[in-house]
């Protein structure tokens, strides 16, 4: 793939995406471009079932490139597409049709905190932290990305203080799944891909489209769509495999369709 800052390596099923933008992994339009053109490839890539997103270095995404963002400039309509790409950028993520496991390998500030928020699973290493500092340089956003990891009163001091929580205490909020030593960290990553690798991938594809649809519905309705999706999945052959495979006590052999 023709990325400059954003790599994809694939392997195994398993695409390994790093940001590597030097020294902070900070963005700016052309990190916004590349992450939706990587991320909308790996939706349509039959060989890529899942990914692992993660940081050059030892930070994560510092979040905006407080230099390209000054000399930007402000004309007529230069905001707007610059908002657009940022919102399209972490909706990539989102809405990638494969799982998305997060790998935290230093801070996810602002804007990188939004990209940690759109992954499906987070596993964060012990220098690890997530904060919105966007109040401290006269800025906002985040806030409603950050309520996708934490509750009431922490989103808004973390907003309004620019507090910043550490790995251990992201463990102990749920927020991420482990807390390894950073050396450990791709290496658990990996482990967790090669579990969802080997699920079936129509199957897989599915749970997340029906995960990002019930998000925001009701009780009644989201079980509704989800007993929909179980419908659907059941005409696959690779549903049809899966409960062969169980009641034949053997492992099943998934062909994606």
């Amino acid at each position: 793939m023709d990325t400059k800052i954003i790599k994809c390596e694939v392997s195994d099923f398993v695409a390994v995406v790093t940001m590597d933008h030097p020294p902070v992994n900070a963005q700016n339009t052309l990190f916004h471009s590349e992450m939706m053109q990587v991320f909308d490839a790996i939706s349509d890539r039959d060989d890529v079932r899942v990914a692992v997103l993660t940081g050059a270095g030892k930070i994560f995404s510092a979040g905006a490139d407080m230099k390209a963002r000054s000399e930007r400039g402000s004309g007529p309509g230069v905001a707007w597409a610059h908002n657009r790409n940022a919102r399209e950028c972490f909706h990539s993520v989102v809405e990638c049709r494969k799982p998305v496991i997060g790998a935290l390998n230093g801070a996810a500030l602002g804007a990188g905190l939004a990209v940690a928020a759109s992954c499906d699973i987070l596993l964060a290493s012990e220098t690890a932290v997530l904060g919105l500092p966007e109040i401290n340089v006269g800025l906002l956003g985040g806030g409603r990305h950050a309520m996708r990891l934490f509750g009431h009163s922490r989103t808004r001091r973390m907003m309004l203080t620019g507090y910043r929580v550490p790995a251990d205490e992201l463990y102990r909020l749920g927020v991420v799944e482990a807390v390894v030593p950073p050396d450990q960290l791709m290496e658990l990553a990996m482990e967790y891909a090669r579990d969802i690798a080997a699920k079936s991938p129509v199957a897989i594809g599915l749970a997340k489209h029906a995960l990002n649809t019930i998000e925001e519905m009701s009780l009644r309705d989201g079980y509704r769509f989800e007993q929909n999706m179980t419908t659907e999945l059941s005409h696959y052959e690779d549903s049809q495999e899966a409960m062969r495979a169980f009641l034949e006590k053997r492992e099943p052999v998934f062909k994606g369709r």
